[in-house]
């Protein structure tokens, strides 16, 4: 078994099929060409904003202990050539340069998502930054420790996009966010985007929408000192780059590969490349199933690729699993706003064809009398004739969050808007409000639902 990417899908795949085959019965080879393994990417914000103190608390599973299994690790190693004619692989030493072929059985394709860094003037300068890997966050820190300026400038305002700018903030900087989408957050529809603005700008961040980065400006010293658009000019001392990620998939598109709309590879559901009996691929570089819309989409996530890696593991090591798609649960938070989706926007609903109602409503966090109920927004998308739920969004501040899990699996289980209203959820003051708000919201789509069909609501007590 051979694995290409040391990560959470390549890792969690090598570690499976280990549990389920003795070193004597499968020999394991994996290649990553960084200098950290199964590390957590997503920990990176709040590691540069000190919430984590120590770089290696982000570590899961360190090289020696992967070693320490029988899994052959070879780090600062780069696969440069796929041959699946000839089942082999050929791999690079990044600190010596010799190459070598290296055979498989099985091959593990879990190489990840590459940062979007677009091509103009000043973009490689330093003070410019990424943040996807652990040495990214470090040189990040680095830069912060030297720089004696404090405006601090963000481009792009997707999940990492706020969750950099929070950091900056709570690093003491001025920021600005620099955003090409009407509202933050493109995973929210723009009336629920405009929540984000609106509470982004109350911490004091400074939200430019609607604004295509040109070109960033170096001072004499060669270092980064502006971020320009078309209209203005933003002054810098440090740039975080937050653009958004694409599936890292030249190896397998020059191998001839199948790959999907998004860029990312395709494959069946225990995880195998279509069309090749001895090729799996997980993780950041593969396209899922979308259970609400029934098509093809890429989505970063660890979430999604430890998953993938248990169904790989699983089925090189003899036993069997599928992987059936997910809804497209995310969350995130800019200091105590938290930000949640699941299933469809209404752009991702037109898309697919469907007819929709969607509702909004306000409530809180806890019922209304108990201390510290902070409100919260909720949206939600049926579809029309069925009544099938299709989207949740929520907005708002401690125990908004974590609500959308409830929306998941009902996305997950097929449940219409009206079944929900009679899901037995816990109740307490202290944690909710008698009707919860996905509930409450889950009623005005039924009512909006009914109405729109000529059926009378049900009635509720």
């Amino acid at each position: 078994m051979v694995v290409i990417g040391g990560d959470a899908a390549g890792m969690s795949a090598a570690s499976q099929a280990r549990r389920l085959k003795g070193p004597d019965e499968l020999e394991i080879v994996a290649f990553e060409r960084g200098r950290f393994t199964s590390f957590s990417a997503c920990g990176i914000p709040y590691w540069v904003a000190g919430d984590v103190t120590d770089r290696d608390e982000l570590i899961a599973r360190t090289p020696e202990e992967h070693r320490a299994r029988r899994i052959d690790l070879r780090m600062r190693t780069e696969v440069t050539e796929i041959d699946p004619d000839r089942g082999r692989v050929r791999a690079r030493d990044l600190d010596s340069g010799t190459e070598s072929w290296t055979s498989y059985d099985k091959l593990v394709i879990a190489t990840g998502a590459r940062p979007v860094r677009p091509e103009l003037p000043g973009v490689d300068a330093p003070g410019v930054h990424g943040v996807q890997t652990l040495e990214d966050g470090q040189a990040l820190l680095d830069t912060l420790e030297r720089t004696a300026g404090r405006r601090a400038v963000v481009v792009g305002a997707g999940y990492i996009g706020v969750e950099m700018a929070e950091a900056m903030i709570r690093r003491g900087y001025e920021v600005t966010v620099v955003n090409r989408g009407r509202e933050p957050m493109a995973t929210l529809d723009p009336d629920m985007g405009r929540l984000v603005h609106e509470a982004m700008e109350g911490l004091g961040i400074t939200m430019v929408n609607d604004a295509e980065v040109t070109g960033l400006l170096t001072g004499d010293d060669g270092r980064v000192r502006a971020v320009t658009t078309a209209d203005a000019e933003y002054p810098a001392d440090v740039v975080v780059l937050g653009i958004g990620v694409r599936p890292e998939t030249a190896l397998a598109r020059a191998a001839g590969l199948p790959l999907g709309e998004h860029g990312g590879l395709l494959t069946d559901r225990s995880m195998r490349v279509r069309g090749h009996e001895n090729i799996w691929a997980g993780g950041d570089c593969v396209e899922v199933l979308d259970l609400v819309s029934g098509q093809e989409r890429h989505i970063a996530l660890g979430t999604h690729a430890n998953k993938h890696g248990q169904v790989i593991g699983s089925n090189v090591g003899g036993d069997y699993a599928t992987f059936p798609g997910v809804v497209g649960t995310a969350v995130s938070k800019v200091c105590d706003l938290e930000i949640a989706r699941t299933g469809l926007r209404e752009k991702d609903a037109h898309r697919a064809g469907l007819r929709f109602e969607t509702v909004t409503i306000e409530s809180t966090s806890r019922a209304g009398y108990y201390p510290n109920a902070s409100p919260m927004t909720v949206k939600m998308l049926a579809e029309l004739r069925t009544g099938r739920l299709l989207g949740v969004q929520i907005v708002g501040r401690e125990g908004a969050g974590k609500r959308v899990d409830i929306a998941a699996v009902a996305l997950t289980a097929g449940m219409t808007v009206e079944r929900m209203t009679m899901l037995d959820l816990g109740y307490a003051p202290p944690f909710s409000p008698v009707w919860d708000p996905v509930l409450v919201a889950a009623r005005k789509a039924t009512a909006k639902i009914r109405a729109t069909a000529g059926r009378p609501s049900p009635r509720t007590s």
